[in-house]
């Protein structure tokens, strides 16, 4: 995904037909008809000065600190969905998967497979979403590429992104950090993204609407680190949910957990579509929400720093770690009673993210 300022052809036989125009295998030959996907989409629409260098490559500077990299692989469908798309979720999920080390993002890079026929209007859609979504995190995307597979190959498009982020010195967060007495918090509702795409599938409708809770988590990190910078744990709990994130801490740090069921922040909307499908809310995808574990003598503090941030105002203490050596994650119910909440077996939602 190269053009420059000085370089971008001019001489096309005619300009992309983004209304009426579909996606064919000359698109991805490497040839012109690429060069002008490139130049009249992609280059357009993400418009920084590494992306104009015009290389395989984006060259720039960086702060001193660690580094820190992510990347993910985007197949949500559909791929347009209330609250979002595909396009803004594979920023916002490459930004706060570098987020979640604490780290500030930095830059960004997208790899496109498309199939052939996909209509050029979504494409382009898909396209603006992404440069939207990065602008307004302040993360531009410098590179990348574009594959075309032949139809019936592919889903339309499928998206990686690649992020770079620099952790600020004093900062170690770290999945293996999490100890008995600390405390256990979530940002807000839980399994909004998941239940938002399956209820679309199933054409399930409710009195309120549905909707993805797709953003980017960098700014409340950086409220909560400056406020608590020995904030232990964070990972915002994206495929397999709140239950599954919870049993990756358990195990890296060997400890215990126990959540309580009333203080899981669940939209009703959100808990009446999980009992209408046979769901469970602990286990569906979050898009921009974060689990953070600290010390007990910080989680008041942090609560409240989470809470001052519009994307934290339903933060919610939730449990937290015990001595365990079985690393168990339990959950106090609502009726008094415990049970176990184990790792998420085969797959409740696929293609959600």
């Amino acid at each position: 995904m190269s053009a420059t300022n000085s370089t971008r052809r001019t001489d096309y036989i005619r300009p992309l037909d983004f209304k009426n125009g579909r996606i064919d295998m000359s698109h991805g030959s490497g040839g012109r008809a690429s060069a002008q996907l490139v130049d009249e989409l992609f280059a357009k629409a993400f418009d920084n000065d590494c992306l104009y260098q015009g290389n395989d490559q984006a060259a720039f500077d960086i702060t001193a600190g660690r580094m820190v990299m992510s990347t993910d692989a985007h197949v949500v469908s559909p791929l347009f969905f209330p609250g979002g798309d595909i396009g803004c979720l594979s920023v916002h999920g490459t930004i706060n998967d570098v987020a979640m080390a604490g780290a500030s993002p930095l830059y960004l890079a997208a790899s496109f497979i498309l199939e052939e026929g996909l209509p050029l209007a979504d494409l382009k859609r898909i396209v603006d979403s992404m440069a939207v979504a990065a602008r307004a995190a302040g993360v531009p995307i410098v590179t990348g590429d574009t594959k075309v597979v032949e139809k019936g190959k592919g889903d339309g498009v499928f998206i990686t992104t690649t992020g770079i982020g620099i952790v600020p010195p004093g900062i170690d967060i770290r999945g293996d950090r999490a100890q008995p007495g600390d405390k256990i918090l979530v940002s807000g509702t839980i399994g909004d993204h998941g239940i938002a795409v399956m209820a679309l599938r199933e054409e399930l409708s409710f009195e309120t609407a549905l909707c993805s809770d797709t953003a980017a988590l960098h700014t409340l990190v950086a409220t909560m680190v400056e406020k608590v910078p020995d904030i232990h744990c964070l990972r915002d709990p994206t495929r397999g949910g709140l239950g599954t994130t919870l049993n990756e801490f358990a195990r890296q740090s060997g400890c215990g957990m126990i959540i309580h069921e009333t203080a899981l922040p669940v939209r009703p909307e959100v808990s009446a579509a999980c009992e209408f499908l046979g769901l469970d809310p602990l286990y569906a995808a979050n898009e921009g929400k974060l689990v953070a574990i600290c010390a007990a003598a910080d989680a008041d503090r942090l609560l409240a720093t989470m809470r001052a941030h519009s994307l934290g105002t339903h933060a919610a203490i939730i449990g937290e770690v015990i001595e365990d050596a079985h690393h168990f994650v339990q959950m106090k119910t609502a009726f008094g009673g415990s049970r176990i909440v184990d790792w998420l077996t085969g797959e409740q939602l696929p293609r959600i993210c």
